[in-house]
């Protein structure tokens, strides 16, 4: 069987058993603790957590995962054994409080036994026996089942069955939570199959563990103890490419005789096939016993693998909208995609190779993943970028490698800090070159100033020091109200608490019409009337308890008013102001969409009453031909004047249509917000009844803030209009000083610059005669010193380059083989000093970087250079001085 046949036939499988089919969620998890979902049971954890309600009592899928980065990190060790991939397919099937141990163990031994024919004597379970101090008890119900199974296959249960401890056989979500003991099947891959069972959990390639059943029936509570869960679930997962790999390494089951490996199924034949295409080379499937010590062919063999695996974890990536990026799992697959072209380059490939080499993954994964062909022409063009973007950093960093090794065995932590700084070489990277050169790289060192860059970037953010995350358990949390515009004004309410801050305090009120700032949106402002006084509210935050805390100033509200009504008022205007730059927002989402393509997501985003931002997912800048269309489009559908309306469902009932946020967290109700049909997202904010109340959308810059994510900013409603007014007086101002009418203005500029041109071709032309006579004067005064003839003078130049054009006309004329120039200028304010040695001076010991340090010095600045040409600077007030003294130190 290939891939896409074990695929089908497990998909089928319980589909037969009443499982309802799930597709493969995103690889953007939609935990915030994850990088990328790394796990088949990831989509599932609301069901498990009773967050949410399970819209089927048992399902099965197949996810795409990706473990590279984090608690789950692969990356290191692809390549260097047949088993350990970034990307992967997690087959899994699960029993949301339904079925239970019987039947999962049950149907897990008729699929691979009885629908893939695995020899039932290779086959071992192993089930949970706790060591001392480990949780729960012996798992006897999963033994008795898989002793009745072996026992009916006239099989020995005490050889086919292995107790096993909390590492291996006991599954946690997290400290505390659901859990629970777990049984595995493991396969014996040696070529006589028999070693009853001496080798699982022994990490050894010739036995391995295939299919994990994780029995879900304990909640471990907070003080250690492990209660039993109402209802119990099952949670399964095997790998796509293991099972994949063990049926074509043994011709399914027919030989034994080599080491088996997920590489070599048709998963990664294709790409390897590519591979060979561009390099030469062929794949043979060898092991390093010693990664600092391979051989040329182990070399090759390992290259192929981190070739054709990290293509395919960009591919999928790109396609579910990740991108390449300097920060968190952004930079996590640019780190993959530079590792993939460190390594494509020692195999002699070109330019362009890691993009060439994606196709072979769109060709053979979209027929069941057909976001990868929809997403094709992005995935080619990201990864088209980031390789150009490497190859103008790798020479760069390579050369600088090259330098710290020519007298040294040993990369600093500092010297390979620099090297992924700037040069974009991950440490990894770094080790890997430094192991081929017999070098030792210092990687705590490195760790160090990792550290340190962290430390600064913590301390660059400026951020309100408040107690509200401690108020979190003594706040009770309020009502939110505020999205009826009829309480807005005049809401009576009751103050709950009183917590005070860093040089303000807030107040909590059972209910509140303020929005407290979240999801990008401002906090609202206004005022609240208690104890017959009327006190400002600055700002409105949410603690994460649930507590909107209305910031006042300090001991405007006594705590005596604690318990006592009091009366809120919203400041209407400034909260309708941010409502349409929030609805701008999403008008200019689908309209981005509509451009650009649907692989744009939003990255983030900010409103207040002045201004949108908003953050995006793109490849590349758009063009002022596409800003033009995303601005009419947005504006059109304003004109349209839609309603927008807004209502709560449940998570799993959510329109088809509607966007979610991946990375952000929702619960079992979530709030649609729906422009009449066209455009729909989940959003927490509040917003405009009606399009036509943003009046109108201008778009005023567009920018990289990383690769991969762009910035959108723009205005809305009284802002743009302002804007608009603004530009309007601007041109007004630009054609009366040009005497024309606006549409002149562009053909009159250009007749003006076009003057401007040749203009300053003049100057430079007279500028250059003059010269010419100036240097003729200056070469006349030369001084004669240690065998060399020094022209020593002040001189007027607007900058640097007079000088040297200055100084390259002084040697024409004179025209001596052992001339020394020194020349300095008031550079518009700024002293500038250069220095012209020719070779018979150098020969007498005149250096040109010796006399600008020195000249330099004495101005109070610095400089350097080589021995025929040096230049520096300093103060202009010191420059007749300095030359003054240089000139005495010559006589």
């Amino acid at each position: 069987m290939n891939s896409s046949e074990i695929r089908k036939s497990f998909l089928d499988f319980f589909d037969a058993k009443a499982h309802s089919i799930v597709p493969s969620a995103s690889l953007m998890p939609t935990s915030p603790n994850l990088l990328f979902t790394n796990a088949g049971m990831n989509q599932f954890v609301p069901y498990f957590l009773g967050d949410m309600k399970s819209p089927f009592k048992r399902a099965a899928d197949t996810q795409k995962c990706i473990r590279a980065g984090g608690k789950h990190n692969d990356l290191e060790d692809v390549g260097f054994d047949t088993y350990h991939h970034t990307f992967f397919e997690m087959l899994g099937n699960w029993s949301f409080g339904d079925y239970f141990k019987k039947e999962a163990i049950h149907w897990a031994w008729e699929l691979l036994t009885k629908v893939w024919g695995f020899p039932k004597e290779r086959l071992y379970a192993t089930v949970y026996e706790p060591k001392e101090g480990e949780p729960a008890e012996f798992d006897a119900e999963a033994y008795a089942i898989w002793e009745e199974i072996f026992v009916s296959e006239k099989m020995d249960p005490e050889i086919h069955i292995k107790k096993c401890g909390k590492k291996d056989n006991f599954w946690m979500m997290g400290e505390t939570g659901p859990c629970g003991p777990c049984s595995e099947l493991h396969v014996d891959l040696t070529p006589e199959g028999k070693t009853q069972g001496s080798l699982v959990n022994s990490d050894s390639p010739l036995c391995i563990e295939i299919w994990n059943l994780v029995f879900m029936q304990f909640n471990a509570e907070v003080d250690g103890t492990f209660s039993p869960l109402k209802n119990k679930n099952i949670d399964t997962g095997m790998g796509l490419e293991r099972v994949a790999g063990i049926m074509a390494t043994t011709k399914n089951f027919a030989d034994f005789s080599q080491t088996s490996s997920n590489y070599n199924s048709d998963l990664f034949t294709d790409i390897f096939a590519k591979i060979s295409d561009m390099s030469g080379k062929t794949y043979k499937g060898t092991i390093p016993s010693d990664r600092a010590d391979m051989s040329a062919q182990e070399l090759t063999d390992c290259i192929f693998r981190v070739l054709a695996d990290h293509i395919r974890t960009l591919s999928f990536s790109i396609a579910d909208g990740i991108m390449p990026g300097s920060d968190g799992r952004n930079y996590v697959l640019r780190r993959i995609l530079r590792r993939a072209v460190m390594y494509g380059k020692r195999l002699g490939l070109k330019h362009g190779f890691f993009t060439r080499l994606a196709d072979s993954v769109v060709s053979k994964m979209s027929p069941f993943f057909p976001e990868l062909k929809e997403q094709r022409e992005v995935i080619l063009k990201v990864l088209e970028n980031e390789e150009k973007s490497f190859d103008r950093t790798l020479d760069t960093g390579l050369q600088l490698l090259d330098k710290i090794t020519e007298n040294s065995d040993f990369i600093s932590g500092e010297q390979a800090f620099v090297l992924y700084d700037t040069y974009g070489f991950p440490i990894d990277l770094t080790e890997l070159i430094a192991r081929e050169r017999k070098m030792t790289v210092d990687v705590k060192g490195f760790e160090a100033e990792m550290e340190k860059q962290r430390a600064r970037a913590r301390a660059a953010q400026k951020k309100e020091v408040i107690t509200v995350a401690d108020s979190a358990d003594t706040v009770e949390a309020t009502q939110f109200v505020g999205y009826e515009k009829e309480n807005l004004s005049n809401f009576t309410t009751q103050i709950s608490a009183l917590v005070e801050g860093d040089g303000f305090d807030f107040v909590a009120v059972k209910q509140t019409p303020f929005y407290a700032e979240k999801g990008g949106q401002v906090g609202d402002t206004g005022t609240i009337i208690a104890g017959g006084k009327t006190v400002d509210i600055l700002d409105t935050k949410v603690n994460a308890g649930g507590a909107y805390l209305h910031k006042v100033a300090k001991n405007s509200i006594p705590a005596s008013l604690v318990g006592e009504d009091a009366v809120l008022n919203v400041n209407a205007k400034r909260r309708a102001a941010i409502e349409r730059h929030h609805s701008a927002t999403h008008v200019l989402h689908w309209a981005l969409r509509k451009v650009l393509g649907e692989h744009v997501h939003q990255a983030g985003s900010f409103v207040n009453e002045e201004r949108l931002r908003f953050d995006f997912s793109h490849f590349e800048a758009p063009s002022s031909k596409q800003l033009r269309e995303i601005e009419k489009l947005a504006n059109e559908k304003i004109l349209e004047n839609r309603g927008v309306k807004w209502f709560e469902v449940p998570f799993n009932e959510k329109p088809k249509n509607c966007l979610a946020f991946f990375g952000d967290k929702y619960g079992a109700v979530v709030r649609v917000i729906d422009m009449d049909g066209f455009h729909a997202e989940l959003c927490g904010g509040t917003h405009v009844s009606a399009l036509g109340e943003i009046g109108m959308i201008k778009i005023v810059s567009e920018n990289a803030i990383a690769a991969g994510t762009r910035r959108l900013e723009a205005l809305a409603g009284e802002a743009a209009f302002e804007y608009a007014n603004k530009m309007e007086r601007e041109i007004a101002e630009a054609t009366s000083r040009l005497a024309c009418k606006p549409e002149e203005i562009s053909a009159k500029l250009e007749k003006l610059i076009a003057l401007k041109g040749e203009l300053e071709r003049e100057i430079k032309n007279l500028k250059k005669a003059n010269a010419g006579k100036e240097a003729e004067e200056i070469a006349s005064d030369i001084i004669e010193f240690n065998g060399a003839s020094w022209i020593v003078k002040t001189v007027s130049a607007e900058n640097p380059n007079e000088l040297r054009e200055l100084a390259v006309q002084i040697s024409k004329s004179v025209g001596r083989e052992n001339l020394a120039i020194l020349l300095g200028a008031n550079a518009n304010g700024k002293g500038a000093i250069l220095s012209l040695c020719s070779d018979g001076a150098i020969k007498s010991g005149v250096k040109a970087g010796d006399i600008i340090k020195k000249v330099a010095a004495l101005m109070g600045g610095k400089g350097g250079g080589k021995p025929d040409f040096a230049m520096g600077g300093g103060d202009a007030k010191m420059l007749e001085k300095a030359f003054g003294e240089f000139k005495n130190s010559l006589k």
